[in-house]
């Protein structure tokens, strides 16, 4: 039996990497920088998990140096702006999702995050689209400044399932991306993946069961505890 559902935040709670694109080209043109990252360019640049170390991995392709304060710097200049534009309403959750977390608590299961993402970026996401008191809903998080190693190692599921206290076998992962389920089937967990536009083109191998959206999830959770982990 399934007791806990743990979710992955960017583009499986809330369709929110456009903002975070939108956030940093703005950091960027705030910095003096003449960087600008296009749609296609952010969907590569999504394959690396993390804020800060995307923003590296830029710096190190186009040839420069990749300093730690400087990058450290622009990150959270860029997180300010995306926890203001999700503090104005502008990231609901995805179809399906509020549903989803009704039914789950309804039946009795216990929901979780697992995410990359920071935690003033979970607050302020959070905090905007479920109310003030959505660590009622969410008791349990696990942020990627939380962990040595982003996804796809399996930190930051191995941290939460600690803080759970739960065995992986009574959990379920709803993840949306190549990396995200290779971090949750690595600390052995059963996946549900959903298809999000930035990582449309993801490999999902290794989920029990793929999704188009979040619409189906409550029969996919269903159908997902009853096959081999």
């Amino acid at each position: 039996m399934v007791e806990v559902v743990i979710f992955d935040l960017d583009g499986t709670l809330a369709e929110t990497e456009e903002v975070h694109r939108l956030a940093f080209n703005r950091a960027f043109a705030d910095s003096g920088l003449d960087w600008d990252w296009d749609v296609p360019l952010y969907r590569e640049l999504l394959k690396v998990t993390g804020g800060k170390e995307r923003i590296a991995h830029f710096i190190e392709r186009s040839g420069g140096r990749a300093e730690p304060a400087f990058v450290a710097d622009l990150h959270r200049a860029k997180t300010a702006i995306y926890t203001g534009m999700v503090a104005a309403g502008g990231v609901p959750l995805r179809p399906g999702v509020r549903e989803f977390i009704e039914a789950a608590r309804a039946a009795g299961l216990e929901l979780a995050i697992a995410t990359t993402t920071s935690m003033p970026n979970i607050e302020a996401l959070l905090g905007a689209a479920l109310g003030p008191n959505w660590r009622a809903i969410f008791p349990v998080v696990g942020a990627g400044d939380m962990v040595e190693k982003k996804k796809p190692a399996p930190d930051v599921y191995r941290l939460v399932l600690d803080k759970l206290g739960k065995a992986p076998e009574l959990c379920v992962a709803i993840e949306d991306s190549r990396n995200g389920v290779l971090a949750a089937r690595g600390a052995g967990l059963r996946v549900v993946a959903v298809r999000s536009p930035f990582s449309a083109d993801d490999d999902l191998a290794g989920a029990a069961v793929e999704l188009p959206n979040c619409e189906g999830l409550t029969m996919a959770l269903l159908e997902s505890v009853t096959r081999p982990s």
